[in-house]
């Protein structure tokens, strides 16, 4: 598939290049999202309600319809980079749009690391796990910082390959069982159905990742509702289908249990091809959120630093590529640290602490919209800020508590600088 770039005008001096068209933008958000919910979130969803993650998937999936649906006409009211940054500054004022920036780079952050363990694991032995995800984040940071339709391109290719690899997948878990379908799962409870919609958000939280990028996107007024609305739908089909296969084929007690769980399902054909397929889709579906995750966490910390939120030398676009290669530079070097120090489980729940945040704040800033920038029924924003919260309190404690004292290190940070820096 070929990907379609037009010629744009100079940006302005500091500022972005418009290159990215409808379809660019539908993979960038497709490419967020398959892979980190798909290979990371399925298993401790089961561990949390049992089978009963199918009814969290779909509570998951309502709340993330909610805040697609505030985050699409925001963007194409305010067609910038940084997202719910932008729009939580522009409706609510300066501190509520600290709030979001802070927690979806914090968040997001973290689901980079995961995601590049997520990907060294299926794709080499555990003795080379940390070198080889270390060594992935270095390569796709790099990509990034060549320019957007580069990263847009590669995003094209990962999907694809991603899908394959689902595909088979799926098809082997409606034909085949393994012997823990029999076992019964953990018992389904409203907190456990709750808590499990909360691992899986996490799996969704990549829709809007366009937003971030709308300094960047062809028409955004047009293209960006309909690529965070259209790579939402996509996904959720995928998930379902996904879920339904893979509970039939390991019961939820396997895939509570299952470190690859999409890996233990090609096992039940006896077969090693299928294993094979099913690992270098993981691979390039990890490969794939990690980075589009850092192209977005860019753009935000790019916005952030305009404004002085994060220091100004994080501001500077790159000359020739029109990307915050400085931003970008040194998110690589953070996920690099992170990565030899964190796992995966415990990042989920903290990236979903901080993600449900940012778009608590972006339901806050659509509710305010005027009627004729409103899209789509206040009731929506009103829904996905109330859901958002609710998926918060059920969250793991120990996610919870880590992401109030990160919050509250940025408060801090944004306090010394109003008072002392200005």
């Amino acid at each position: 598939m070929l990907l379609a770039v037009t010629a744009s005008p100079n940006p302005p001096s500091g500022g972005l290049a418009r290159r990215l068209h409808l379809g660019d933008a539908v993979v960038i958000g497709l490419g967020s999202m398959i892979g980190a919910g798909i290979f990371a979130s399925f298993a401790p969803a089961a561990a949390a309600a049992g089978v009963g993650l199918l009814v969290g998937l779909v509570i998951a999936g309502f709340i993330a319809f909610c805040n697609a649906t505030s985050s699409a006409q925001l963007a194409a009211q305010y067609p910038t980079s940084g997202g719910t940054y932008v729009y939580g500054r522009e409706r609510l004022g300066e501190w509520p749009g600290f709030f979001a920036g802070w927690s979806f780079v914090v968040g997001k952050t973290a689901s980079s690391a995961a995601m590049a363990i997520t990907f060294a694991t299926y794709a080499v032995p555990a003795a080379w796990v940390k070198p080889v995800a270390i060594l992935a984040v270095a390569l796709l940071t790099i990509v990034n910082t060549l320019g957007v339709t580069r990263t847009a391109l590669l995003t094209r290719i990962l999907v694809a390959v991603s899908l394959i690899a689902l595909t088979v997948a799926v098809v082997i878990g409606f034909t085949h069982t393994a012997a823990s379908a029999a076992e019964p799962g953990t018992a389904v409870t409203v907190y456990g159905v709750l808590q499990a919609a909360g691992f899986l958000f996490f799996a969704f939280a990549g829709y809007a990742r366009v937003a971030t990028m709308g300094e960047e996107v062809v028409d955004p007024a047009r293209a960006i509702p309909r690529a965070i609305t259209g790579a939402l739908t996509i996904t959720l089909v995928v998930y379902a289908l996904v879920a339904v296969s893979a509970l039939h084929a390991l019961g939820a007690s396997g895939l509570a249990s299952a470190v690859a769980p999409l890996s233990d399902v090609a096992a039940t054909t006896g077969a090693d091809w299928p294993g094979v397929v099913v690992r270098i889709g993981a691979a390039t579906a990890s490969l794939g959120a990690l980075l589009a995750m850092i192209a977005g966490i860019g753009r935000t910390s790019l916005a952030m630093a305009r404004n002085r939120d994060l220091p100004s030398w994080f501001a500077v676009v790159h000359p020739r590529f029109h990307v915050p290669y400085r931003a970008e530079l040194m998110l690589g070097l953070i996920v690099c640290v992170l990565v030899a120090v964190t796992d995966l489980r415990g990042a989920i729940g903290f990236s979903s602490f901080g993600v449900l945040l940012y778009y608590f704040v972006a339901n806050l800033s659509a509710w305010t919209q005027d009627k004729p920038n409103r899209r789509y029924p206040r009731a929506l924003a009103m829904a996905g800020a109330v859901g958002c919260l609710v998926l918060v309190v059920t969250l793991p404690v120990g996610a919870i508590v880590a992401g109030m004292a990160v919050l509250a290190v940025g408060v801090g940070y944004r306090v010394v600088r109003l008072r002392v820096i200005r």
